[in-house]
C-alpha cells in the first residue's frame, strides 16, 4: 500500500469510521475522527483556525502514521489530504448511505447515545433546518460526486469493494501484533 497516513472520506453513512477504525487497528496507528475534533459541547463549532490547529496537533502526535476519517474541506482545505499517503473515498449508492444514516440516527436518539464532547443527536437536528443531517448528507453526497473524481482518490463504491481493498491493502504480514 505504501505509507501509513491515510484519509478515509465520504458522505455521512458511507462507512468512514468503520473502515478507518479497522484500518488503523491493522496498521497499528491512531484512528483520528475529525468529528471528535470538530464538535464541541452543545455542538459548538471551532473557528477554521482552531480546527486546523486541533487537526494538525493530532497529526503531529502520530509521527509513525494515522488514519483520519472525515472531510471538512471548507475548514481544512488540503491539510489532511495533502499530508496523506493515500486518500480513500467511500462512495456507496445513495440508498445505502441514507438507510445507514436513518438507522444509525434512530438508534442514537432512541438509546440516548452520547457522542463527542457530551453531544446527543435529536430529531430536530436530523430533520429540520438547512444543516439538518438528512439534507447535509444529500448535499454532501452529490457535491462529492461532482468535485472528487479525478483527484486520484481510491474510490470504493460498495462494502464488498471496501473489504476487498482493506484485505489487499493491509496484507496479513503488515498487521500489527
Amino acid at each position: 500500500m505504501g505509507g501509513r497516513r491515510i484519509n478515509v472520506r465520504g458522505a455521512s453513512g458511507s462507512g468512514k469510521t468503520t473502515l478507518a477504525s479497522e484500518l488503523a487497528l491493522r496498521l497499528g496507528v491512531p484512528h483520528i475522527e475529525l468529528d471528535a475534533l470538530h464538535h464541541g459541547p452543545n455542538w459548538a463549532e471551532p473557528t477554521r483556525e482552531e480546527f486546523r490547529a486541533r487537526v494538525r496537533a493530532a497529526m503531529d502526535a502520530a509521527p509513525d502514521g494515522w488514519v483520519i476519517d472525515g472531510n471538512y474541506d471548507t475548514k481544512l482545505g488540503t491539510l489532511v489530504t495533502g499530508a496523506a499517503d493515500r486518500v480513500v473515498w467511500l462512495d456507496p449508492p445513495l440508498h445505502t448511505v441514507l438507510r445507514r444514516v436513518v438507522a444509525r440516527t434512530y438508534y442514537r436518539i432512541t438509546r440516548r447515545v452520547t457522542l463527542w464532547n457530551g453531544n446527543r443527536e435529536s430529531w430536530q437536528g436530523v430533520l429540520w433546518g438547512r444543516d439538518a443531517l438528512i439534507w447535509w448528507t444529500l448535499r454532501a453526497f452529490f457535491r462529492h460526486r461532482h468535485e472528487w473524481p479525478g483527484r486520484g482518490y481510491v474510490r470504493l463504491r460498495s462494502d464488498r469493494a471496501a473489504r476487498a481493498w482493506l484485505e489487499q491493502a493491509v496484507a496479513p504480514t503488515q498487521v500489527a501484533p
